[in-house]
């Protein structure tokens, strides 16, 4: 069985959602259809012509890309350009295109976090703080012969989640009264009647991103026709998400040794360095992408370096004399994402029995040569 299009991308939000992407940037669907049956998913970085014929190659229909096929409004599509021919490529054949930018970027367990990973630290913080889900306080009422399977259902739906603890709620016995009215079908009592019931109130948080889900899992599992229930919303905020990546390296190790590791692990040819590489590095920073006018940040948090791509000139002489070392790997070391997105969404594919086959690109589209 085929995966639909609009299953494979439920899947690829729940790695990367849409709402913690910074404000205006150009994700989602950009080009094509989702009502259709995948025969195949391509992962890439880029999306160029070499990309496209690699995609009808392996019979996939859906490529799921980081960077956008479509970044400003276009006054036209002439097929007679670059671009122009991608565009034209893709719809004769058909082929959908989607987009998971800053939203890839942001979120846990993510690019930056891959990167972070690959690099050898772990990550205590973000370099720059985006997006704070706002916290819930979901209440219901529960006759006491239902209250364990609502309370799993909301719990596993993954509300109750405070710091490191999971599966928080707190739940008191009482009595709930009502009167079933005309054309009621109760599950307790009969119409005309007022019931005097045991019920059991359930408290729990619930963060924004999923208030949806968990309001509509209780419902699913609530025996009652209406569903007496509260949301407050809190002054406590919930997780913080953001951009790049901070953290201890295990072991302090020369800049030279740490430059040696990024060009391993990210799979780059060659890194410009700004800094002494007999300096020792004991604290690291990430961002993956263009994030050289984040030195700042890095500088603030006590990182002694700073991974990043597209460091321009000035930025590097004020990064050196403030004191914080600098690694270019190119904005092309985020391919780390074509292997690591294949990786989730054919597992999300094999659990749901689905046959629809995820690729990685092997094309490299880093657009430098270096010599």
């Amino acid at each position: 069985m085929l995966a639909k299009g609009q299953t494979v991308i439920q899947y690829m939000e729940q790695l990367a959602p849409k709402h913690v992407a910074v404000e205006g940037d150009k994700i989602g669907l950009q080009l094509g259809s989702l009502s259709k049956e995948i025969t195949g998913v391509l992962v890439a970085l880029d999306v160029n012509e070499e990309v496209v014929d690699e995609a009808i190659s392996l019979g996939a229909n859906l490529i799921v890309a980081h960077h956008a096929i479509i970044f400003r409004p276009l006054p036209s599509i002439q097929v007679d350009t670059p671009m122009g021919k991608v565009y034209e490529k893709l719809i004769k054949n058909d082929i959908a295109v989607y987009i998971a930018h800053t939203n890839l970027d942001i979120t846990e367990g993510g690019m930056n976090d891959w990167m972070a990973e690959a690099l050898g630290f772990e990550p205590s913080s973000s370099l720059e703080d985006i997006h704070t889900d706002n916290l819930y306080k979901l209440v219901v009422f529960v006759p006491k012969d239902h209250h364990q399977r609502v309370l799993d259902a909301m719990l596993d739906a993954g509300a109750g989640a405070i710091g490191n603890y999971s599966h928080c709620s707190f739940n008191i016995e009482g009595y709930g009264t009502f009167k079933p009215g005309a054309g009621t079908d109760p599950y307790i009592g009969s119409q005309g009647k007022l019931e005097k019931v045991e019920e059991i109130r359930i408290e729990t948080i619930v963060p924004a991103s999923i208030r949806n889900q968990v309001i509509q899992a209780m419902l699913r599992n609530h025996p009652y026709e209406e569903v007496a229930y509260d949301l407050y919303p809190m002054d406590l905020k919930g997780r913080t998400l953001g951009l790049g990546r901070v953290g201890k390296l295990a072991e302090p190790i020369t800049l030279k040794e740490f430059v040696e590791r990024v060009k391993v692990k990210l799979d780059v040819p060659a890194v410009r360095v700004v800094g002494d590489l007999n300096r020792t590095i004991k604290k690291a920073a990430v961002l993956g992408g263009s994030g050289g006018r984040y030195w700042k940040h890095a500088l603030f948090q006590g990182a002694d370096v700073l991974v990043t791509g597209d460091v321009d000139y000035h930025t590097a002489q004020d990064a050196f004399m403030a004191g914080i070392t600098i690694v270019d790997p190119g904005h092309n070391a985020e391919k780390i994402m074509k292997v690591k997105v294949a990786e989730w969404l054919t597992n999300k594919l094999t659990e749901n029995k689905y046959d629809t086959k995820v690729h990685s690109s092997e094309i490299n589209t880093e657009p430098f040569v270096f010599m």
